[in-house]
Order: C-alpha cells, then structure tokens, then sequence
C-alpha cells in the first residue's frame, strides 16, 4: 500500500494507511468509493474521480489545503483510423472506469402496485 502524501508551504507529511479495509489504486476503485460513501473510511484518489460525489454530499472533503493538485491520469494514443483492438478495448475500459461509480451501475426498474 502506497503511502499517502500531503504537502503544504513545504512541508510534507506522508501517512501510512492502516485499517481493516485497505484497496490500492486501480485494484477495486469502485470498492473504495463505495466503501468511503457508506462511511467505512477515508479514501485518497484523484480529486476529480471524486469531485462528482463531493458535490453531491455523498463524500466530504477533509484536509483539503493539503491536498496536491492532480486531475488524474491521461492516455495518449496516434489518432489513427484504425486502432488496434487490444488498444480499443482498453480505451473503452478507462472510459467507463473514468465515470462515477453512481453512472455505472444500472438503472433499476420501479415496481407498480395496482
């Protein structure tokens, strides 16, 4: 588990995580999310990963002025016409991966009672 790192007017603090549920970035993102929302923890990710939920009130931010600024990762690939499949199916994981967990999971249907 990577240590956490915060940083402010140069001073840096680094925390290592400890607890009964820790994830690594990239194993079970969604796992983290869900578990910081149902209020197991705190979770450390890509601010805007997490910003649509800070919005919404499901996540509160805590210790923000230490937080460094890192929207999250990019990819970059030629922008030919024909890209290789492998490449495709990745793009198009990192593409749902990269929306809200809440935009991910299906819609339920209602049930009406009569």
């Amino acid at each position: 588990m990577p240590t956490w790192e915060f940083e402010r007017n140069g001073k840096v603090v680094r925390i290592e995580p400890t607890g009964p549920l820790l994830v690594s970035f990239g194993t079970a993102t969604d796992l983290a999310v869900e578990a910081a929302i149902a209020g197991t923890g705190i979770i450390c990710l890509f601010d805007d990963w997490l910003r649509p939920y800070f919005e919404t009130g499901a996540l509160e931010p805590v210790l923000e002025p230490w937080w460094q600024r890192f929207s999250g990762p990019f990819l970059y690939y030629s922008g030919r016409r024909l890209v290789p499949a492998p490449l495709r199916a990745f793009i198009d994981f990192v593409r749902v991966s990269a929306q809200p967990v809440a935009s991910r999971t299906p819609k339920r249907k209602r049930s009406r009672a009569i």
